[in-house]
């Protein structure tokens, strides 16, 4: 347990007696609870452990602090278990995918009103002045993504973006693959090593664009530079990549020095709306970035690829969509926005393939990757929870925690449906010539990806 969580009660007359506010938080959570599919098990501040269903408890929940039953009570929301254990006033112990199945199960609950009175009184009851020490670096990381907007303009989206990718480069290497690639990887066996399978994904990416030897390849963010480094090696094409993150840049750039490719690969810190020219590239590539730039963007993002890839260019954009239209407000949208990615807007993949269309794409290939990325998203957890001692290091607790249940939460997304992710290969309409071959038989010759 960090050292920086402890549990305090004042000695005043006014503080209510502690084992009676555990027994008044006991009643609230098996009311809450009772109903919950399996077993699990709860512990309050009086040490005592209680067990709701039959058999071994899946986790448990150990609350801390009073304020988060109360908050609970009054929202019966999983954000606030969310942002209580990002706070250091909850832990989840046990199996952290059986716990984060609360979401689902708060989300369809329905109380009567016998039960929302019997709520309001035990949460009356319960003790005021008794608070638990929360994480000393919770403040600051938590709250600083309340304040984004999601106005989209360069600046704005220059910080939400550095929110997100420049917590630490340290950081990142604790789970990623050793190219630090940052987004869905391809997994062509179910034996493939996260390495192995997101060289699959880069080279899968080269293969689908047709890469040649002299085109001028362009990555719309290049992250730390995996893919533009990947195609110059195996491809020969001349690639430049833009970021909008500071320390993703200064990575990418000591990786082509180390490679030597100095004279393929160029990396720099842009917005994709200062892209200059028209007809500039042959190809144009976009992976995971597309979610950063909000829906009333999008029209602006599909115009400025469709100007400066040359007619007849392929643009492959590789990004997350979810199963509704739009970025309504829900428990999802809030969770994502306030602790991960500020900026960030999904929509469902029909409306992202028109407006490709609407901009003078002419949609070529579409391909659901989103076993994929429950399998790769299943892979960084466990490598994130090996090296929890080395993250807290380097970006603190709170940080740890909610990269940890941010990437396990999706992971169930990815594994439920309501969340996906697509390939989708376009070509800019203009050229008399076939964009792509006849038949897809090219992608598949086998043994093509390697490290």
């Amino acid at each position: 347990m960090p050292s920086s969580i402890g549990l305090a009660a004042e000695n005043d007359p006014e503080t209510p007696d502690v084992a009676a506010g555990a027994k008044y938080a006991a009643r609230i959570l098996k009311r809450l609870l009772r109903d919950f599919p399996g077993t699990l098990a709860f512990r309050c501040w009086d040490g005592i452990t209680r067990t709701l269903g039959n058999g071994i408890p899946a986790f448990t929940i150990v609350v801390r602090d009073p304020g988060v039953l109360r908050k609970l009570v009054l929202h019966r929301s999983s954000l606030q278990l969310a942002d209580a254990y990002f706070r250091g006033l909850l832990e989840f112990e046990g199996e952290l995918y059986a716990a984060l199945r609360l979401k689902q199960y708060f989300k369809g609950l329905v109380l009567d009103w016998r039960d929302r009175a019997a709520l309001m009184i035990d949460a009356m009851r319960l003790p005021r002045r008794l608070h638990a020490a929360g994480l000393q670096d919770a403040s600051h990381r938590v709250e600083r993504g309340e304040h984004f907007e999601r106005k989209h303009s360069r600046d704005t989206d220059r910080a939400a973006i550095s929110f997100h990718y420049d917590v630490s480069n340290a950081f990142y290497r604790l789970f990623l693959d050793e190219q630090m690639v940052y987004s869905c990887a391809y997994f062509r066996t179910a034996t493939d090593t996260l390495e192995q399978a997101q060289s699959n994904k880069l080279d899968h990416i080269c293969r689908k664009l047709r890469l040649a030897p002299g085109e001028r390849f362009l990555d719309i963010g290049c992250g730390w530079g995996a893919l533009v480094c990947w195609a110059a090696r195996h491809y020969g094409v001349k690639a430049h990549g833009i970021t909008l993150s500071e320390k993703q840049l200064e990575f990418a750039r000591e990786r082509i020095q180390v490679l030597g490719l100095q004279d393929l690969v160029t990396v720099e810190l842009r917005d994709y709306r200062d892209l200059e020219g028209v007809g500039v590239y042959d190809k144009v590539s976009s992976v995971g970035m597309f979610e950063h730039v909000g829906l009333a963007n999008l029209p602006v993002y599909t115009a400025t690829v469709h100007r400066v890839l040359r007619p007849g260019g392929l643009f492959l954009n590789h990004g997350i969509t979810h199963d509704e239209e739009g970025w309504n407000k829900t428990i999802d949208t809030q969770f994502i926005n306030r602790y991960v990615f500020p900026d960030g807007e999904l929509d469902c993949v029909s409306n992202i393939q028109l407006g490709m269309e609407r901009a003078g794409f002419e949609i070529q290939d579409v391909e659901a990757l989103r076993p994929h990325y429950a399998r790769t998203l299943r892979h960084w957890v466990e490598r994130l929870e090996a090296a929890r001692d080395l993250a807290v290091v380097e970006v603190g607790e709170t940080a740890y925690r909610i990269w940890r249940l941010y990437m396990a939460a999706c992971a169930l997304e990815f594994e439920d449906g309501g969340t996906g992710i697509y390939q989708i290969l376009a070509s800019r309409r203009g050229s008399q010539a076939l964009a792509v071959p006849m038949t897809r038989d090219d992608l598949y010759v086998p043994g093509r990806a390697t490290h």
